[in-house]
């Protein structure tokens, strides 16, 4: 059976979560109606994600009163963040049915470069140390996507001696310079190390929330309005309301968890910075893929590659600047992680991580076949991460046995995942 080809445009805007606009959505009863029917052919979205968190957190809050308290909550949060960031770097190619199972030692590149160059005794200024790392990741991804796109090998492979060859090469880098210590860098710079480690102060994550709602709602409303004016479908006034509502409990909620004094002995509060730092880098990755044509093009050439080489998509350049972007996002991610440790070495198992990025993607929502999903589900998925290795952590469970029941989580993901797949084809 051939698969059906969507229109570039509906195919992008399906994705991105807006109302075809063949059948437009006037009113939030009529864009509820839509969705429910949906929901009824088996395009649940995020639901049963949504659904297994809130089950984890009851679960976990029940077995362990210290679960939700906000000293916890806000160690959930930095302790999520690369699983999280990592999960942005591998949505990017996830979108094209590709994979790369290399950025676990790209993000442990970039660490060691950026811990090196900020290192005594000749420190070079944090903001060009990190960029030195960012970079060092990002070309390891433009020579992985150039093997990949220009000899025509599969991801799989490539990225797999990428694993083994950059963990390699992240192992010569920590063993042969002055700035490591028996196979360690430590973090020698006060703002590295507060990436993870400091915080805002409490007035300020007040303003910093309260001017992220206000315009990210701006965004939407005027965003809504110019498709209105242009004749185009919108998402209707009232839905685009409860989402600012929405985002506004949400921010509230943060700030309020994280300006709780969780201090032992002496005063200790504030949002901490690697939480606007992985917010920041969720809205520019969620508007590249879904507000510009770049993110249109990843979209059909995921659903229908072909379809999209027809339609004149240089299909070798996106897929290239993929798996650039991945290595960047994976760049970033090794820095957090390098920030919450305190320090690289060689004992980071890049394979680990990169297992984990691929299940913050996968559980979140995002199709292993391409072609549907979201930074949102990779925000999710390694939230959900996050919190079975906290809540685990809290009940003494043993690693093998958390290992065991993240691989149940993920198994559970794929498998609504292709469930999901076969109720849309089949309504087609």
């Amino acid at each position: 059976m051939s698969k059906t080809v969507r229109p570039l445009e509906t195919a992008a805007a399906l994705d991105a979560g807006e109302v075809p606009a063949g059948a437009p959505a006037e009113t939030l009863g009529q864009y509820a109606h839509g969705w429910w029917t949906q929901v009824r052919s088996g395009q649940s979205g995020i639901l049963p994600v949504l659904g297994g968190l809130v089950l984890l957190v009851v679960i976990f809050q029940l077995l362990n009163s210290n679960f939700l308290t906000p000293a916890n909550l806000t160690n959930l949060m930095t302790q999520g963040a690369p699983y999280v960031i990592l999960g942005f770097a591998e949505v990017f190619v996830l979108l094209l049915g590709e994979i790369d199972l290399s950025i676990g030692y790209v993000a442990g590149i970039a660490a060691t470069v950026t811990l090196q160059l900020a290192a005594y005794p000749n420190p070079t200024p944090w903001w060009l140390a990190v960029l030195a790392g960012l970079a060092a990741a990002a070309a390891l991804g433009f020579v992985q996507g150039l093997l990949i796109t220009k000899l025509g090998l599969p991801s799989f492979v490539v990225t797999l001696a990428g694993l083994l060859g950059f963990e390699g090469v992240m192992l010569y880098l920590l063993n042969n310079n002055a700035a490591s210590s028996g196979g360690t860098v430590s973090i020698t710079n006060n703002i590295l190390s507060d990436i993870v480690n400091g915080n805002l102060s409490n007035i300020v994550g007040w303003v910093v929330m309260a001017a992220c709602v206000a315009l990210a709602g701006l965004f939407f409303w005027s965003r809504d309005q110019r498709r209105r004016r242009a004749g185009l479908s919108a998402t209707p006034a009232g839905l685009t309301l409860l989402k600012i509502v929405a985002m506004g409990v949400a921010g509230i909620v943060i700030v309020v968890i994280c300006n709780t004094d969780r201090g032992r002995g002496a005063p200790f509060s504030g949002v901490p910075w690697v939480v606007p730092i992985t917010l920041v880098i969720l809205v520019g990755w969620t508007f590249l893929l879904s507000r510009t044509r770049y993110g249109r093009y990843v979209y059909a050439i995921g659903g229908n590659a072909e379809a999209a080489r027809r339609a004149g998509i240089n299909l070798a350049r996106i897929r290239t600047s993929a798996f650039v972007l991945s290595g960047l996002t994976a760049g970033a991610a090794g820095i957090v992680y390098a920030s919450e440790l305190g320090s690289v070495s060689t004992s980071v198992d890049g394979g680990t991580l990169v297992l984990d990025a691929v299940a913050a993607a996968v559980i979140g929502g995002t199709s292993l076949f391409g072609g549907r999903g979201k930074m949102l589900h990779a925000l999710i998925g390694g939230v959900i991460i996050a919190a079975i290795a906290n809540g685990m952590g809290l009940l003494g469970v043993s690693a093998p046995a958390q290992y065991m029941i993240t691989a149940l989580v993920l198994l559970a993901a794929v498998v609504v995942d292709a469930l999901s797949r076969r109720g849309s084809t089949a309504t087609r």
